[in-house]
Protein backbone atom coordinates (compact mmCIF):
# COMPACT_ATOMS: atom_id res chain seq x y z
CA UNK A 1 0.00 0.00 0.00
CA UNK A 2 1.47 3.36 -1.03
CA UNK A 3 1.06 5.92 1.73
CA UNK A 4 0.79 9.48 0.44
CA UNK A 5 3.15 12.12 1.71
CA UNK A 6 1.85 14.40 4.44
CA UNK A 7 0.83 17.76 3.05
CA UNK A 8 -1.81 20.42 3.45
CA UNK A 9 -5.20 19.47 2.01
CA UNK A 10 -6.08 21.90 -0.80
CA UNK A 11 -9.57 22.10 -2.26
CA UNK A 12 -10.18 19.11 -4.47
CA UNK A 13 -10.42 19.65 -8.22
CA UNK A 14 -13.34 18.23 -10.18
CA UNK A 15 -11.16 15.43 -11.58
CA UNK A 16 -9.79 14.53 -8.14
CA UNK A 17 -13.35 14.32 -6.83
CA UNK A 18 -14.33 12.09 -9.75
CA UNK A 19 -11.43 9.75 -8.98
CA UNK A 20 -12.67 9.56 -5.40
CA UNK A 21 -16.26 8.89 -6.44
CA UNK A 22 -15.35 6.14 -8.91
CA UNK A 23 -13.10 4.47 -6.32
CA UNK A 24 -15.82 4.56 -3.68
CA UNK A 25 -18.33 3.15 -6.14
CA UNK A 26 -16.03 0.20 -6.87
CA UNK A 27 -15.36 -0.38 -3.17
CA UNK A 28 -19.10 -0.50 -2.50
CA UNK A 29 -19.99 -2.68 -5.48
CA UNK A 30 -21.85 -5.90 -4.75
CA UNK A 31 -20.90 -7.83 -7.90
CA UNK A 32 -18.05 -8.26 -10.34
CA UNK A 33 -20.19 -6.86 -13.17
CA UNK A 34 -20.84 -3.69 -11.19
CA UNK A 35 -17.14 -3.36 -10.39
CA UNK A 36 -16.20 -3.70 -14.05
CA UNK A 37 -18.75 -1.09 -15.05
CA UNK A 38 -17.14 1.45 -12.69
CA UNK A 39 -13.55 0.40 -13.50
CA UNK A 40 -13.78 1.49 -17.14
CA UNK A 41 -14.48 5.21 -16.48
CA UNK A 42 -11.92 5.18 -13.63
CA UNK A 43 -9.26 3.75 -15.94
CA UNK A 44 -10.11 6.26 -18.68
CA UNK A 45 -9.83 9.18 -16.26
CA UNK A 46 -6.57 7.89 -14.79
CA UNK A 47 -5.09 7.43 -18.26
CA UNK A 48 -5.94 11.04 -19.07
CA UNK A 49 -4.32 12.34 -15.86
CA UNK A 50 -1.20 10.18 -16.21
CA UNK A 51 -0.72 11.11 -19.86
CA UNK A 52 -0.95 14.81 -18.91
CA UNK A 53 1.42 14.29 -15.92
CA UNK A 54 -1.27 15.52 -13.50
CA UNK A 55 0.29 13.68 -10.57
CA UNK A 56 -0.93 16.36 -8.16
CA UNK A 57 -4.58 15.61 -8.97
CA UNK A 58 -4.03 11.89 -8.36
CA UNK A 59 -2.14 12.55 -5.11
CA UNK A 60 -4.90 14.84 -3.85
CA UNK A 61 -7.46 12.07 -4.36
CA UNK A 62 -5.19 9.52 -2.65
CA UNK A 63 -4.60 11.86 0.29
CA UNK A 64 -8.32 12.39 0.77
CA UNK A 65 -9.19 8.69 0.63
CA UNK A 66 -6.32 7.70 2.92
CA UNK A 67 -7.78 9.95 5.59
CA UNK A 68 -11.45 9.17 5.01
CA UNK A 69 -12.03 5.84 3.24
CA UNK A 70 -9.28 3.18 3.30
CA UNK A 71 -11.26 0.67 1.23
CA UNK A 72 -11.66 3.16 -1.60
CA UNK A 73 -8.02 4.21 -1.11
CA UNK A 74 -6.90 0.64 -1.78
CA UNK A 75 -9.06 0.59 -4.93
CA UNK A 76 -7.53 3.80 -6.24
CA UNK A 77 -3.94 2.76 -5.43
CA UNK A 78 -4.42 -0.50 -7.32
CA UNK A 79 -5.97 1.31 -10.28
CA UNK A 80 -3.25 3.98 -10.44
CA UNK A 81 -0.50 1.38 -10.30
CA UNK A 82 -2.14 -0.79 -12.96
CA UNK A 83 -2.66 2.14 -15.32
CA UNK A 84 0.89 3.42 -14.91
CA UNK A 85 2.72 0.07 -15.22
CA UNK A 86 0.65 -1.33 -18.12
CA UNK A 87 -0.99 -0.03 -21.29
CA UNK A 88 -2.35 -0.96 -24.71
CA UNK A 89 -0.45 -0.02 -27.87
CA UNK A 90 -1.17 -0.56 -31.55
CA UNK A 91 1.65 -1.69 -33.85
CA UNK A 92 1.23 -2.61 -37.52
CA UNK A 93 -2.51 -2.91 -37.05
CA UNK A 94 -2.24 -5.28 -34.06
CA UNK A 95 -3.25 -4.34 -30.51
CA UNK A 96 -0.69 -5.24 -27.88
CA UNK A 97 -0.80 -5.45 -24.09
CA UNK A 98 2.32 -3.91 -22.52
CA UNK A 99 3.53 -4.63 -18.99
CA UNK A 100 6.42 -2.95 -17.21
CA UNK A 101 8.50 -5.41 -15.18
CA UNK A 102 11.04 -5.05 -12.41
CA UNK A 103 13.77 -7.66 -12.03
CA UNK A 104 14.97 -7.35 -8.40
CA UNK A 105 18.52 -8.27 -7.38
CA UNK A 106 19.17 -8.59 -3.65
CA UNK A 107 22.80 -7.92 -2.72
CA UNK A 108 24.72 -7.80 0.55
CA UNK A 109 28.40 -7.18 1.19
CA UNK A 110 31.01 -5.53 3.45
CA UNK A 111 31.94 -3.26 0.57
CA UNK A 112 29.94 -1.16 -1.91
CA UNK A 113 27.07 -2.34 -4.12
CA UNK A 114 27.42 -1.19 -7.70
CA UNK A 115 24.76 0.40 -9.90
CA UNK A 116 24.78 2.02 -13.32
CA UNK A 117 25.27 0.95 -16.93
CA UNK A 118 25.93 -2.73 -17.52
CA UNK A 119 28.21 -4.07 -20.28
CA UNK A 120 26.43 -4.91 -23.51
CA UNK A 121 27.19 -8.63 -23.28
CA UNK A 122 25.40 -8.87 -19.90
CA UNK A 123 22.33 -7.02 -21.22
CA UNK A 124 22.24 -9.25 -24.31
CA UNK A 125 22.53 -12.37 -22.17
CA UNK A 126 19.68 -11.21 -19.92
CA UNK A 127 17.56 -10.64 -23.03
CA UNK A 128 18.26 -14.19 -24.25
CA UNK A 129 17.63 -15.83 -20.86
CA UNK A 130 14.30 -14.03 -20.40
CA UNK A 131 13.10 -15.37 -23.74
CA UNK A 132 14.51 -18.84 -23.07
CA UNK A 133 13.18 -19.37 -19.53
CA UNK A 134 10.44 -16.87 -18.66
CA UNK A 135 8.51 -15.41 -21.57
CA UNK A 136 5.83 -17.07 -23.66
CA UNK A 137 6.48 -17.49 -27.41
CA UNK A 138 5.87 -14.38 -29.47
CA UNK A 139 6.39 -11.89 -26.63
CA UNK A 140 8.38 -8.77 -27.54
CA UNK A 141 10.92 -7.52 -24.98
CA UNK A 142 12.91 -4.40 -24.15
CA UNK A 143 15.46 -4.24 -21.30
CA UNK A 144 17.04 -1.11 -19.88
CA UNK A 145 20.84 -1.53 -19.75
CA UNK A 146 20.97 0.23 -16.36
CA UNK A 147 21.03 -1.49 -12.97
CA UNK A 148 19.10 0.89 -10.70
CA UNK A 149 19.22 1.55 -6.98
CA UNK A 150 15.90 2.36 -5.34
CA UNK A 151 16.77 6.08 -5.34
CA UNK A 152 17.16 5.94 -9.14
CA UNK A 153 13.73 4.50 -9.95
CA UNK A 154 10.82 6.73 -11.05
CA UNK A 155 9.28 8.42 -8.03
CA UNK A 156 5.81 9.21 -9.34
CA UNK A 157 3.07 7.31 -11.17
CA UNK A 158 3.19 9.72 -14.10
CA UNK A 159 6.90 8.97 -14.54
CA UNK A 160 6.24 5.22 -14.47
CA UNK A 161 3.48 5.74 -17.07
CA UNK A 162 5.89 7.57 -19.39
CA UNK A 163 8.52 4.85 -18.92
CA UNK A 164 6.00 2.11 -19.70
CA UNK A 165 4.96 3.85 -22.92
CA UNK A 166 8.57 4.45 -24.00
CA UNK A 167 9.78 0.93 -23.25
CA UNK A 168 6.67 -0.65 -24.76
CA UNK A 169 7.33 1.13 -28.05
CA UNK A 170 10.99 0.07 -27.89
CA UNK A 171 9.92 -3.55 -27.48
CA UNK A 172 7.52 -3.40 -30.43
CA UNK A 173 9.98 -1.55 -32.69
CA UNK A 174 12.91 -3.73 -31.54
CA UNK A 175 14.99 -0.66 -30.76
CA UNK A 176 17.77 -0.65 -28.17
CA UNK A 177 17.33 1.48 -25.07
CA UNK A 178 20.03 3.94 -24.11
CA UNK A 179 21.55 3.88 -20.63
CA UNK A 180 20.44 6.39 -18.03
CA UNK A 181 23.11 9.09 -18.02
CA UNK A 182 22.06 11.05 -14.93
CA UNK A 183 22.19 8.93 -11.78
CA UNK A 184 21.03 9.91 -8.31
CA UNK A 185 23.72 9.14 -5.69
CA UNK A 186 23.07 5.93 -3.76
CA UNK A 187 23.28 5.40 0.01
CA UNK A 188 25.99 2.86 0.96
CA UNK A 189 23.99 0.12 2.69
CA UNK A 190 25.47 -3.25 3.64
CA UNK A 191 22.39 -4.90 2.11
CA UNK A 192 20.36 -3.30 -0.65
CA UNK A 193 18.30 -4.04 -3.74
CA UNK A 194 19.19 -3.29 -7.33
CA UNK A 195 16.60 -3.32 -10.10
CA UNK A 196 16.62 -4.13 -13.78
CA UNK A 197 13.66 -2.67 -15.68
CA UNK A 198 12.05 -4.39 -18.66
CA UNK A 199 8.87 -4.13 -20.70
CA UNK A 200 7.05 -6.94 -22.48
CA UNK A 201 4.50 -6.58 -25.28
CA UNK A 202 2.18 -9.39 -26.34
CA UNK A 203 -0.83 -9.46 -28.68
CA UNK A 204 -3.90 -8.55 -26.65
CA UNK A 205 -5.22 -11.53 -24.72
CA UNK A 206 -2.13 -13.69 -25.29
CA UNK A 207 0.02 -14.98 -22.40
CA UNK A 208 3.14 -13.13 -21.26
CA UNK A 209 4.90 -15.87 -19.28
CA UNK A 210 5.66 -19.51 -20.03
CA UNK A 211 3.69 -20.78 -17.05
CA UNK A 212 0.55 -19.17 -18.50
CA UNK A 213 0.84 -21.42 -21.55
CA UNK A 214 0.66 -24.83 -19.83
CA UNK A 215 -2.22 -27.02 -21.02
CA UNK A 216 -3.05 -28.23 -17.52
CA UNK A 217 -3.51 -25.19 -15.23
CA UNK A 218 -2.66 -27.37 -12.23
CA UNK A 219 0.92 -27.51 -13.54
CA UNK A 220 1.51 -23.76 -13.59
CA UNK A 221 3.20 -23.75 -10.16
CA UNK A 222 5.66 -26.46 -11.26
CA UNK A 223 6.39 -24.59 -14.49
CA UNK A 224 6.88 -21.32 -12.62
CA UNK A 225 9.24 -22.93 -10.11
CA UNK A 226 11.28 -24.48 -12.93
CA UNK A 227 11.49 -21.12 -14.68
CA UNK A 228 12.72 -19.47 -11.47
CA UNK A 229 15.37 -22.16 -10.99
CA UNK A 230 16.63 -21.78 -14.55
CA UNK A 231 16.64 -17.98 -14.24
CA UNK A 232 18.71 -18.12 -11.06
CA UNK A 233 21.15 -20.67 -12.47
CA UNK A 234 21.86 -18.75 -15.65
CA UNK A 235 21.63 -15.12 -14.51
CA UNK A 236 23.21 -15.13 -11.03
CA UNK A 237 26.78 -15.55 -12.44
CA UNK A 238 26.19 -12.64 -14.85
CA UNK A 239 25.09 -10.20 -12.16
CA UNK A 240 27.69 -11.42 -9.65
CA UNK A 241 30.28 -10.37 -12.22
CA UNK A 242 28.79 -6.85 -12.28
CA UNK A 243 28.49 -6.77 -8.46
CA UNK A 244 31.96 -7.87 -7.30
CA UNK A 245 32.34 -8.78 -3.65
CA UNK A 246 28.57 -9.17 -3.21
CA UNK A 247 26.35 -12.08 -2.29
CA UNK A 248 23.50 -12.02 -4.80
CA UNK A 249 19.95 -13.41 -4.73
CA UNK A 250 17.56 -12.99 -7.64
CA UNK A 251 13.79 -12.68 -7.45
CA UNK A 252 11.47 -13.65 -10.26
CA UNK A 253 10.72 -10.77 -12.66
CA UNK A 254 7.23 -9.50 -11.86
CA UNK A 255 4.97 -6.52 -12.50
CA UNK A 256 6.78 -3.32 -11.54
CA UNK A 257 5.08 -2.33 -8.28
CA UNK A 258 4.57 -5.89 -7.04
CA UNK A 259 8.24 -6.72 -7.63
CA UNK A 260 9.42 -3.60 -5.81
CA UNK A 261 7.26 -4.40 -2.78
CA UNK A 262 8.40 -8.02 -2.75
CA UNK A 263 12.04 -6.90 -2.89
CA UNK A 264 11.46 -4.52 0.05
CA UNK A 265 10.31 -7.50 2.11
CA UNK A 266 12.96 -9.94 0.96
CA UNK A 267 15.92 -7.62 1.56
CA UNK A 268 15.23 -7.58 5.32
CA UNK A 269 16.68 -11.03 6.14
CA UNK A 270 19.63 -10.20 3.87
CA UNK A 271 20.29 -7.13 6.04
CA UNK A 272 20.66 -9.40 9.07
CA UNK A 273 23.06 -11.68 7.19
CA UNK A 274 25.06 -8.66 6.03
CA UNK A 275 25.26 -7.26 9.57
CA UNK A 276 26.41 -10.59 10.96
CA UNK A 277 29.12 -10.93 8.29
CA UNK A 278 30.26 -7.34 8.73
CA UNK A 279 30.47 -7.48 12.53
CA UNK A 280 32.12 -10.89 12.76
CA UNK A 281 34.73 -10.02 10.14
CA UNK A 282 35.40 -6.47 11.34
CA UNK A 283 35.53 -7.30 15.06
CA UNK A 284 37.08 -10.77 14.61
CA UNK A 285 34.42 -12.50 16.68
CA UNK A 286 32.06 -15.45 16.28
CA UNK A 287 28.37 -15.00 15.57
CA UNK A 288 27.62 -16.58 18.95
CA UNK A 289 29.37 -13.62 20.61
CA UNK A 290 26.72 -11.24 19.24
CA UNK A 291 23.59 -10.43 21.26
CA UNK A 292 20.47 -9.08 19.55
CA UNK A 293 17.83 -6.88 21.22
CA UNK A 294 14.53 -6.50 19.35
CA UNK A 295 11.97 -3.77 19.95
CA UNK A 296 8.71 -2.83 18.25
CA UNK A 297 8.36 0.83 17.19
CA UNK A 298 5.42 2.93 16.08
CA UNK A 299 4.55 6.55 15.42
CA UNK A 300 1.36 6.09 17.41
CA UNK A 301 2.00 4.08 20.59
CA UNK A 302 -1.66 3.09 20.63
CA UNK A 303 -1.75 2.07 16.97
CA UNK A 304 -0.09 -0.64 14.87
CA UNK A 305 3.67 -1.08 14.79
CA UNK A 306 5.56 0.50 11.90
CA UNK A 307 8.85 -1.35 12.28
CA UNK A 308 11.14 -3.44 14.42
CA UNK A 309 14.62 -2.29 15.33
CA UNK A 310 17.39 -4.73 16.19
CA UNK A 311 20.35 -3.58 18.25
CA UNK A 312 23.51 -5.72 18.28
CA UNK A 313 25.75 -5.79 21.36
CA UNK A 314 28.90 -7.72 22.25
CA UNK A 315 28.52 -10.23 25.08
CA UNK A 316 27.33 -8.62 28.29
CA UNK A 317 28.17 -5.10 27.07
CA UNK A 318 25.13 -2.78 26.81
CA UNK A 319 26.65 -0.63 24.05
CA UNK A 320 24.92 -1.17 20.71
CA UNK A 321 27.57 -1.55 18.01
CA UNK A 322 25.22 -1.86 15.04
CA UNK A 323 21.51 -1.61 14.30
CA UNK A 324 19.00 -2.77 11.71
CA UNK A 325 15.53 -1.42 10.91
CA UNK A 326 13.00 -4.09 9.87
CA UNK A 327 10.04 -2.15 8.37
CA UNK A 328 6.55 -3.62 8.31
CA UNK A 329 4.55 -3.51 5.09
CA UNK A 330 0.87 -3.63 4.15
CA UNK A 331 -1.01 -6.21 6.21
CA UNK A 332 1.94 -7.48 8.25
CA UNK A 333 0.97 -7.77 11.90
CA UNK A 334 3.61 -6.56 14.34
CA UNK A 335 1.41 -6.47 17.42
CA UNK A 336 2.44 -9.89 18.75
CA UNK A 337 6.00 -9.51 20.01
CA UNK A 338 6.26 -13.10 21.20
CA UNK A 339 6.48 -16.02 18.74
CA UNK A 340 4.16 -18.98 19.32
CA UNK A 341 5.56 -21.80 21.44
CA UNK A 342 4.73 -24.28 18.67
CA UNK A 343 5.09 -23.18 15.06
CA UNK A 344 2.23 -23.97 12.69
CA UNK A 345 3.83 -24.80 9.34
CA UNK A 346 0.51 -24.22 7.56
CA UNK A 347 0.47 -20.52 8.47
CA UNK A 348 2.73 -17.76 7.12
CA UNK A 349 5.49 -16.78 9.49
CA UNK A 350 5.03 -13.60 11.50
CA UNK A 351 7.66 -10.84 11.22
CA UNK A 352 9.09 -11.84 14.62
CA UNK A 353 9.40 -15.45 13.49
CA UNK A 354 11.20 -14.30 10.34
CA UNK A 355 13.61 -12.17 12.37
CA UNK A 356 14.36 -14.98 14.81
CA UNK A 357 14.84 -17.44 11.96
CA UNK A 358 17.32 -15.12 10.21
CA UNK A 359 19.25 -14.61 13.46
CA UNK A 360 19.39 -18.36 14.14
CA UNK A 361 20.60 -19.07 10.62
CA UNK A 362 23.50 -16.70 11.26
CA UNK A 363 24.34 -18.42 14.55
CA UNK A 364 23.13 -15.56 16.77
CA UNK A 365 21.45 -17.32 19.71
CA UNK A 366 21.40 -14.62 22.42
CA UNK A 367 18.20 -12.69 21.69
CA UNK A 368 16.21 -10.29 23.88
CA UNK A 369 12.61 -9.53 22.88
CA UNK A 370 11.31 -6.37 24.54
CA UNK A 371 7.58 -6.59 25.24
CA UNK A 372 7.14 -2.82 25.56
CA UNK A 373 6.40 -0.62 22.55
CA UNK A 374 8.86 2.13 21.71
CA UNK A 375 8.39 5.55 20.13
CA UNK A 376 10.13 6.26 16.82
CA UNK A 377 13.15 8.07 18.23
CA UNK A 378 16.14 9.31 16.25
CA UNK A 379 19.48 10.90 17.07
CA UNK A 380 19.11 14.68 17.39
CA UNK A 381 22.56 15.25 15.86
CA UNK A 382 22.75 12.89 12.87
CA UNK A 383 19.16 11.72 12.44
CA UNK A 384 19.91 7.98 12.54
CA UNK A 385 17.50 5.66 14.38
CA UNK A 386 18.09 4.81 18.04
CA UNK A 387 18.18 1.10 18.85
CA UNK A 388 17.25 -0.90 21.96
CA UNK A 389 19.97 -2.40 24.12
CA UNK A 390 19.37 -5.43 26.41
CA UNK A 391 18.10 -3.14 29.21
CA UNK A 392 15.49 -1.54 26.93
CA UNK A 393 17.29 1.81 26.64
CA UNK A 394 17.28 3.48 23.21
CA UNK A 395 20.85 4.34 22.27
CA UNK A 396 22.96 5.38 19.33
CA UNK A 397 24.70 2.51 17.53
CA UNK A 398 28.46 3.04 17.58
CA UNK A 399 31.35 0.74 16.81
CA UNK A 400 34.11 0.43 19.47
CA UNK A 401 36.40 3.44 19.63
CA UNK A 402 39.47 1.51 18.49
CA UNK A 403 37.74 0.50 15.22
CA UNK A 404 38.08 2.56 12.01
CA UNK A 405 35.12 4.79 11.17
CA UNK A 406 32.46 3.04 9.10
CA UNK A 407 30.73 4.57 6.09
CA UNK A 408 27.89 2.02 6.03
CA UNK A 409 24.38 3.21 6.81
CA UNK A 410 21.81 1.42 8.89
CA UNK A 411 19.40 -0.60 6.80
Amino acid sequence: MRRPAKRLSPKLSADSQRLISFSQAIAQSSSRLEERAWEKPLDNLLHKQLKSSHQDLIDAALDNLFKNDLDAYDVLVEAVEANSESCSLEHNGVHYDVQLLALPVLAWTRFSIASGTMPGDITNALFAHMHAHLLAPGVQLAISPTLHAIEQLPRHHAEVFALTQRMGLAALNKTALSATTEQTPTAPFLADTRYLIAAVATPAGHPMFRWQSVENPQQFATEKSAAMEAWNTQVTPLLTRFLPGCNVELLLPQAYYFACREADKRIRPAAIRAADHYLTQTLDIASSDLHASIGGFGEDLGGPLDEYRIGFTLGADDNVVYGIVWPLYEQEDGNDMMPPSVADETLPRTPIEEILSALRECGIVHVKLHAERFAMEFCDDCGTPLFPNPDGDLVHAEMPEDMPASTEHFH
